[in-house]
């Protein structure tokens, strides 16, 4: 959990009224979408697919304009500020962002430098971040002789390098074994703690349910529940754990999606 004191917590990121309808698609992605994410925050966005949360993400991340509504981040816009929101944030992706020909830490030095960092704190920060991640012997080796999830924690440190305000997470783990994944997720909270605020999306309820310390569920493009992980649990009828209030929430029909 954030070691942030909770009289400083103020929104970092502010979403009002937000829609989006992509062409020719008969319903809208996201709809009339309203949330604030205080900082400090590990903050789950979860929902089945289709829900939106992908549609939201790349929206924040300046990748997609919405249809309507707007938002901000850390009391930007990216109409007057885009140059300034792309320096503080952060973009981890479910697919890995790397370079396979070059080897780790090749792949680190490229990623660093446009984030603007260079020389002996460029190489510092790559060295710090390897011997973290478990990855410093094998800083030479090409991506293409790394297993998943080595792969994985290289991708979270390219994100990371330029020690972002806000880091947005899809899938951190997914497809790693048991020990990478608890290797990402301590590096995670430890990021958190020293103030990044963390919007984390994934489909493993119970590491959700573990790490974030608030949760929104979307599903259909609107807002469905928001809480901690635990209050969530307290007030829905029967449910064990997060994964029993997800089911309660967005039903069990299957959701295959194009």
């Amino acid at each position: 959990m954030s070691s942030i004191p909770t009289d400083t917590l103020q929104p970092i990121i502010q979403i009002t009224a937000l829609s989006k309808k992509y062409k020719d698609a008969e319903q809208y992605s996201l709809n009339n979408f309203t949330l604030e994410i205080e900082k400090g925050k590990i903050f789950g966005l979860l929902g089945p697919n289709g829900a939106g949360k992908t549609t939201l993400i790349s929206m924040l991340c300046g990748l997609i304009k919405p249809t309507s509504g707007h938002f901000n981040i850390d009391g930007m816009t990216y109409s007057k500020n885009g140059h300034h929101i792309k320096e503080i944030i952060g973009v981890v992706p479910q697919e890995y962002a790397l370079y396979p020909t070059l080897t780790a830490k090749e792949n680190l030095m490229y990623f660093g430098s446009m984030y603007g960092l260079k020389g002996h704190y460029l190489n510092e920060k790559v060295e710090e971040s390897l011997h973290f991640l478990g990855l410093f012997k094998f800083a030479d080796k090409r991506i293409d002789t790394f297993s998943g999830g080595m792969k994985r924690r290289l991708n979270l440190i390219a994100g990371i390098l330029h020690n972002p305000k806000v880091l947005f997470l899809d899938e951190p783990t997914v497809g790693v074994d048991v020990q990478s994944r608890n290797v990402i997720i301590d590096y995670l909270k430890q990021l958190n703690e020293q103030g990044t605020t963390i919007i984390y999306t994934s489909h493993h309820l119970s590491e959700a349910q573990d790490f974030c310390t608030d949760i929104t569920i979307i599903d259909r493009g609107r807002i469905y529940a928001q809480g901690s992980p635990r209050s969530l649990i307290a007030k829905t009828p029967s449910a064990r754990n997060l994964e029993d209030v997800f089911v309660a929430l967005t039903g069990k029909e299957l959701r295959d999606d194009l």
